[in-house]
């Protein structure tokens, strides 16, 4: 390419021009804004969000630019959220319906965003470090469960990962691609900042949510006539997401904890116990323990986090319920 400002020959990839400094893609970012506020213009928010999102990749990560349309698309992104449905109105005297609502409404846009955004589901098979880690993955489930079982843990994994990636996008967060770690799972590495609690918890809710998708699509290809892979496909994935709830460390529990209470992290305690007694699953025993330590830290969040509290209940719900699949896996074994 040539630097429109000085002249001189600068790779494609590049964010600015090394002789004068200038943007690269001075034209092409010139160009987004226009139908970025254009979209606005028409009330189409999604839309608007997307042109900014692609205007962030051409922008260097450590700019002043970069920061401002960041903050931009998180407005926006807030703005949208405004619009949906309010589902704190149920919170009194109905928790769970709210929060059961809240979780369908939320596989509903994992299903549209799969129809309508297919570009970024399909970023990690066009990127080759995740395909090959992929498919190391895959071979080692192999080896160990048959291919069957290893398809859907990998897919299951990698939508989890996706979560991550939608949610990050529509903060105008830039990350890699999902990395897989054979035999472990995978991880998604932020190219940015996360601006407050709440946003760190909704970053790290959408890993949870969208694997939850990932492990209701199995079990109904279970109950489809998938046979015993599929049941077993859905119980680890529940486990696998279940696990990712720790509150502890860098997994998606310890973020969606951030901004919340004391009685918030009570409440999901008491909720990890009854999980427990109804579905006999060790893991729940070790989430209500952690939950419950980290209920009396100093560190807790002031104004709470009602929202994220009620997603993660919702999800622990579901989850709960697939935990429970193990039972049907053995009766239908050979």
């Amino acid at each position: 390419m040539t630097c429109i400002q000085c002249g001189g020959d600068v790779a494609p990839a590049l964010y600015a021009c090394p002789a004068c400094h200038a943007l690269v893609h001075a034209g092409r970012l010139r160009e987004l804004a226009g139908l970025a506020d254009a979209a606005v213009g028409r009330g189409e928010t999604p839309l608007a969000v997307d042109y900014w999102n692609q205007a962030l990749a051409l922008l260097p990560p450590d700019s002043r630019q970069h920061e401002v349309v960041a903050r931009r698309i998180q407005d926006l992104s807030r703005q949208q959220e405004a619009h949906r449905p309010n589902w704190r109105r149920l919170g009194t005297g109905g928790g769970a319906i709210g929060g059961a609502a809240l979780l369908l409404w939320k596989l509903k846009a994992v299903v549209l965003f799969a129809l309508t955004k297919g570009k970024l589901l399909l970023l990690g098979v066009t990127n080759a470090t995740t395909l090959f880690s992929m498919l190391a993955s895959f071979g080692v489930y192999w080896a160990a469960f048959g291919w069957t079982f290893a398809a859907g843990l990998v897919a299951s994994i990698y939508v989890h990962e996706m979560g991550h990636v939608a949610a990050l996008r529509r903060l105008g967060i830039a990350a890699t691609a999902p990395m897989f770690i054979p035999g472990v799972g995978a991880f998604v590495r932020l190219r940015g900042r996360v601006f407050s609690p709440i946003d760190d918890a909704r970053i790290g809710l959408a890993g949870p949510i969208w694997g939850t998708a990932a492990a209701v699509a199995s079990w109904l290809v279970a109950v489809a006539g998938g046979g015993a892979f599929w049941l077993a496909t859905a119980h680890v994935s529940a486990w696998l997401n279940l696990f990712n709830l720790l509150p502890i460390w860098q997994l998606d529990g310890s973020r969606a904890f951030h901004p919340m209470t004391r009685a918030e992290r009570l409440l999901v305690a008491l909720l990890f116990t009854g999980a427990f007694f109804l579905t006999r699953e060790g893991l729940f025993v070790l989430l209500a323990i952690v939950s419950a330590v980290r209920a009396f830290e100093s560190n807790r969040g002031v104004e709470g986090d009602w929202n994220g509290t009620a997603r993660l209940a919702a999800v622990v719900v579901i989850l709960a319920a697939l935990c429970t699949v193990k039972a049907a896996v053995r009766s239908s074994a050979p």
